[in-house]
């Protein structure tokens, strides 16, 4: 088959490899239709995740046709449509038991990572049973990629760990393809204000049209005092770091609200610095969180019932034979306006 690899650090290339088998009885063979490239990939190729070698077909992504299945599988059936999750879990394990299925002691953040992933013809699911999901004959499996990982990583690193409620002011930094599913999913609990923050005039256009109530240029004199305006000088409840920078995360510091909430979405390669002699007595929480999925059901309910506007987060299509020229068009997101970029087998 060809899967896409990752052959060194800023490089990648396709390349001839052999089909997966089953090699437990908990697993899945599926048939990729759909893939897509995640920042995290980008973060992975520019030597920021060192648990993803070289040699690794990337991708955590996608949507496909179950080829085979594991003898130990129940639910689904050759033939089934399915998405993949960016999270394998088995459901047993102390972790997986928790709701902290990112740290499943056989499973979590591995495709792509430490096992093969999804840019590839076929991919090997471990624990598929509690790792796809079917998908409706009637689902648009090009935007349902975004359910893979977008989507839960914004509910749950973002919206659900920034303690968003109804009347809340909500300010996200970094409006990629995760940053605008945190507003989607933000909005699904009415913020009395929601604050888009980039540097990309053309991504912070779409965030307008998409439901934020205001965007702020970073890049622009002033942007920390326009923001505190909008709150009357308070700061914001809940503050969302969506890009994975030290300087993005010390803005964050900047504009939290006493009580409020920092939600650290962002995959961060080098150190941060914490200002805790602003911030000792200021009654705030800071999280981190790597997605579980958890959300993943809830969340492709509200898809099939077309409540969730991810329509337009896919900025970019190319044949999987191009996947080369999709990096280089995601790792210049701003020149290309790009948001998501979507492989198609």
């Amino acid at each position: 088959m060809k899967a896409l690899v990752y052959t060194g650090k800023g490089t990648v290339a396709i390349e001839d490899r052999p089909k997966p088998t089953i090699t437990r009885p908990t697993d899945a063979i599926v048939k990729l239709k759909h893939t897509t490239i995640c920042g995290t990939d980008l973060h992975i190729i520019k030597g920021d995740v060192p648990t993803a070698q070289p040699g690794r077909i990337l991708g955590h992504e996608g949507v496909g046709i179950i080829e085979e299945l594991g003898s130990s599988v129940d639910g689904f059936k050759v033939g089934d449509t399915a998405l993949i999750s960016c999270i394998c879990a088995c459901g047993a394990c102390s972790y997986c038991r928790k709701g902290m299925s990112s740290h499943c002691v056989t499973g979590g953040w591995i495709l792509g990572n430490t096992i093969d992933g999804t840019q590839a013809e076929y991919v090997r699911i471990p624990h598929a049973m509690s790792s796809l999901y079917k998908l409706p004959e009637s689902a648009n499996l090009q935007n349902a990629v975004l359910l893979s990982d977008a989507l839960p990583t914004a509910m749950e690193c973002g919206t659900l760990n920034g303690k968003v409620q109804p009347g809340n002011t909500v300010v996200i930094i970094g409006a990629g393809a995760v940053g605008m599913s945190v507003m989607t999913t933000a909005l699904l609990y009415s913020p009395s204000l929601l604050v888009m923050v980039d540097v990309d005039p053309a991504r912070l256009e779409m965030a307008s049209k998409l439901g934020a109530h205001h965007t702020i240029n970073s890049s622009e004199p002033g942007a920390v005092e326009k923001l505190m305006a909008l709150t009357e000088g308070e700061g914001y409840d809940t503050v969302v770091e969506a890009v994975g920078i030290p300087r993005t995360f010390e803005l964050c510091q900047e504009i939290i609200a006493p009580g409020g909430s920092i939600a650290n979405v962002g995959v961060h390669g080098t150190k941060v610095d914490l200002h805790l002699n602003k911030l000792w007595d200021r009654n705030i929480d800071i999280t981190t969180r790597l997605v579980d999925a958890t959300t993943t059901p809830m969340l492709l309910k509200l898809f099939n019932a077309n409540r969730l506007n991810v329509d337009t987060l896919i900025t970019h299509k190319f044949p999987f034979n191009e996947c080369e020229k999709a990096y280089e068009v995601f790792g210049a997101a701003a020149k290309h306006k790009a948001l998501k970029v979507l492989l198609d087998m």
